[in-house]
């Protein structure tokens, strides 16, 4: 039996080696992806917690090509689906088709759709209908999907890394709140700096671009997500979260502000999220903001700024 030091030391041993190989995968991603450091840490975070990812952003800002960067880097098999406004749920979960055999039989077989990957893409999904978006919500909580009342389990892990293109651009749908609520975390792209887009321009315009390396395996992955579950968090820290996540709702007696300027509030997922995560992308898709806060042009990381500031 390990005495308590010898396990101590080597669980150390494994966070080490863990975090070298997901600073290899950062840096192999950094390869392709330029000037968008804070967005690959976020949506490595994301991963490494278990959880799916909305990378909000205009067209242009190399959402995509991160998504499957990422999908190559950490050895997922990963899919893309085009989310259009004629998308139907079919075309994401899969369908049964009716057959006949040699003999006559007729039976049902399903096809199975593009959501039975390891990392799937969805991208620009606000452009298609909330019906089709809804198709993602079992997947995304349950990591299964039901078609035709028979359940099928999705591979392990399943990821979805969803990009948006934002409301006021033509042609866009609201997310629903349930859909939302599934996000671990909503990650904005904004544009890169002037040196990052040089050096953008300057490599993706000869004649060789940069490729996607892996870093990573699947089970490699695996291994760190559990290992980020068994890292103890403290009672102040779990306090912390609670106080903060119930300070952002209304309903629970919060601040003048938040009474005054938010609709409604982040649920327990957000907690379980910021048990993983980071405050802001945790909460800024879990919060709305009434008329009246937009018309003062109070903005919902300026709230959170303030309640994180609050908890001090």
């Amino acid at each position: 039996m390990q005495t308590l030091s010898e396990a101590g030391g080597s669980a150390v041993q494994e966070i080490e080696a863990t975090g070298a190989k997901i600073a290899a995968a950062r840096e192999a991603i950094g390869e392709v992806i330029y000037g968008q450091e804070a967005v690959i840490d976020q949506t490595l975070v994301t991963v490494l917690a278990g959880g799916h990812a909305l990378l909000v952003g205009v067209p242009g800002l190399a959402k995509t090509l991160l998504v499957h960067t990422m999908g190559h880097v950490l050895g997922l098999d990963d899919k893309r689906v085009q989310f259009t406004p004629d998308l139907m749920p079919a075309d994401i979960l899969g369908s049964e088709v009716l057959e006949e055999s040699d003999q006559g039989h007729r039976s049902f077989r399903f096809i199975k759709g593009p959501v039975f990957c390891q990392l799937l893409m969805a991208d620009e999904i606000n452009r298609a209908s909330p019906r089709t978006q809804s198709a993602l919500l079992q997947a995304m909580q349950e990591k299964q999907v039901t078609v035709a009342g028979v359940r099928y389990e999705l591979p392990a892990p399943f990821h979805v890394l969803a990009t948006q293109n934002p409301l006021e651009q033509e042609g866009t749908y609201p997310l629903p709140e349930a859909q939302l609520d599934r996000f671990l975390m909503q990650i904005d792209v904004n544009y890169p700096d002037l040196e990052s887009e040089r050096r953008m321009l300057l490599s993706t315009t000869g004649e060789t671009v940069a490729q996607a390396r892996g870093a990573m395996t699947v089970e490699d992955l695996m291994a760190a997500q559990r290992l980020v579950r068994r890292v103890p968090v403290g009672e102040k820290v779990v306090n912390a979260i609670l106080e903060l996540v119930r300070a952002a709702r209304p309903e629970e007696g919060a601040s003048d502000e938040v009474e005054r300027h938010v609709a409604w509030g982040p649920g327990p997922r957000a907690s379980q999220a910021l048990m993983l995560s980071l405050a802001a992308p945790v909460l800024r898709h879990r919060m709305a903001l009434n008329f009246s806060a937009r018309a003062e042009g109070v903005t919902v990381s300026g709230v959170i700024d303030r309640l994180c500031r609050n908890l001090g």
